[in-house]
C-alpha cells in the first residue's frame, strides 16, 4: 500500500518533535483545532445530525494522553460505524501552534485522513488553516474562533471540496464541564442546501499526570 504524501510528513512531524495548548479533534464545527486535550481530561459527547453531513446519531470519546498527543474514538449508530482520530502538537509556542495526526479511520474500512494545521490564538481570537489528506486529495481547512463572553464561543469554519461545507455556529458552556455546540452546514456545491447539526459534551478529569 502506497502512503500518500500527507500521511509520510505527518509522521515524520511525530517522530521529529517534542509543547501544548486545549478543543482538538472535535474541533470547531467541521475541522480539528490544531491545540491538543488537556492530560487526563475525557470528553464524551453525542452528536445529532443531518444525514448529509455524516453519521446521524454519533458518540464520541476525546482525551488528553500527554501534553502533546490526544485520541479520540467516534461511534456511529446510523449507521454503525467506528471511527478513530489521533492528533499531535508539534509545536506550542504561544500564541503559534502546530499539529498533526489523522481523522476518520476505521478499523474495518481504513479511510485514513492525514492533516497539518496551524493555529494563531490570541487574546479572545483563535486562527487556524492547514490541509488534510482526503482518498489522496488535498483540501485546505481553515477555522475561525472568537470568545465573546466567557460562556460564548462564536465559530466558523471551512473545509474544501465539492462534499463539504461553509459553517457557522457556536459553543455554549452552560457550565464549566458541560457544553453544548449547534451549528449550520452550507454545501459548497450548493450553498442553499442546509444542514443542522448539534453537540453535547461532558468533560471530567479521568486521571491526574504525575508530577516531578
Amino acid at each position: 500500500m502506497r502512503f500518500p504524501i500527507l500521511a509520510s510528513m505527518c509522521l515524520l512531524g511525530v517522530l521529529a518533535a517534542q509543547s501544548l495548548c486545549f478543543a482538538t479533534t472535535k474541533g470547531l464545527n467541521q475541522i480539528v483545532t490544531p491545540d491538543i486535550q488537556p492530560v487526563g481530561q475525557l470528553s464524551l459527547s453525542l452528536q445529532l445530525q443531518d444525514a448529509r453531513i455524516g453519521n446521524s446519531i454519533e458518540l464520541q470519546g476525546e482525551l488528553g494522553i500527554t501534553k502533546r498527543l490526544e485520541a479520540a474514538v467516534f461511534e456511529g449508530f446510523q449507521p454503525g460505524d467506528t471511527l478513530l482520530n489521533v492528533e499531535y502538537s508539534l509545536a506550542d509556542r504561544h500564541p503559534w501552534l502546530l499539529s498533526t495526526g489523522f481523522i476518520n479511520w476505521s478499523p474495518i474500512h481504513g479511510g485514513i485522513q492525514p492533516f497539518l494545521e496551524g493555529g494563531y490564538y490570541k487574546g479572545k481570537n483563535e486562527a487556524m488553516a492547514g490541509v488534510i489528506d482526503v482518498a489522496n486529495q488535498i483540501f485546505p481547512l481553515l477555522g475561525f474562533a472568537h470568545q465573546q463572553t466567557s460562556k460564548l464561543l462564536l465559530q466558523a469554519d471551512f473545509e474544501g471540496g465539492p462534499a463539504n461545507f461553509t459553517t457557522l455556529g457556536f459553543t455554549y458552556s452552560a457550565t464549566p464541564s458541560f457544553n453544548i455546540n449547534p451549528a449550520l452546514y452550507f454545501n459548497n456545491s450548493r450553498p442553499g442546501r442546509v444542514s443542522a447539526y448539534i453537540v453535547f459534551t461532558y468533560t471530567f478529569t479521568a486521571f491526574t499526570p504525575h508530577s516531578h
